[in-house]
């Protein structure tokens, strides 16, 4: 797969590869988390979000935290003018000589549980996106767990009651985060049954072209 457009999954895909890079980095350079988070002066939930790769934290943070490890650099890249195009009228514009041409190919092992890891977050985050759109959705998911609950005991009882606070409060951030925990809350989920066949399926198209390789140009 090809293209300029970088599709959601891709997105997501990306930032977790950074923040698990940062995090390499911090350990690699004897770094503790504490002592990380006060020097870019924020808190230790902000320094775990930005390492597992959540959107939340501002593009400052990152900065911030990619300045402390050296490799602020790559992005200073991007905002100055080295990436860009030769002006008009310059030596470099009428150049005959072919532009370099820099291909990037994304992809994410499937050996491991990322795999369905990322799957699984990009449904759910689908299905929040859906959810603020028609708030409507959420008595459907609320219907839904209920309905589970009503049906049999089950090892999972805790997690539909849990569900049950989440939708009524529209707290989707403990279902969105990297903790063991949020894995288990989206494994029970009654919140990706709101989600049209055609969402889901455009959802698990991207990642089987990221399993596949995204290639960037």
């Amino acid at each position: 797969m090809t293209g300029p457009q970088v599709q959601i999954i891709l997105e997501r895909q990306l930032l977790l590869q950074l923040g698990d890079r940062l995090k390499r980095l911090r350990k690699a350079q004897g770094i503790s988390a504490v002592e990380m988070a006060e020097r870019i002066s924020v808190t230790r939930n902000t320094l775990r979000s930005v390492e597992s790769g959540d959107p939340s934290p501002s593009i400052g943070t990152y900065l911030r935290v990619m300045s402390v490890l050296g490799v602020g650099g790559e992005l200073a890249l991007l905002a100055g003018d080295t990436m860009q195009p030769s002006p008009r009228g310059s030596a470099g514009s009428r150049s005959k000589r072919a532009a370099p041409l820099v291909r990037v190919q994304v992809s994410i092992d499937d050996t491991s549980h990322r795999l369905q890891d990322v799957q699984s977050l990009a449904l759910h985050e689908e299905a929040v996106r859906q959810v603020k759109k028609n708030p409507e959705l959420v008595q459907r998911a609320q219907e839904t767990v209920s309905n589970w609950l009503a049906k049999a005991d089950s090892r999972s009882a805790s997690l539909w009651i849990e569900w049950q606070n989440i939708l009524q409060a529209g707290a989707w951030r403990k279902a969105l985060g990297p903790t063991h925990h949020a894995q288990q809350l989206r494994q029970a989920s009654p919140l990706v049954t709101v989600l049209t066949e055609e969402s889901r399926q455009r959802v698990l198209q991207q990642v089987r072209d990221l399993k596949n390789g995204v290639v960037l140009t």
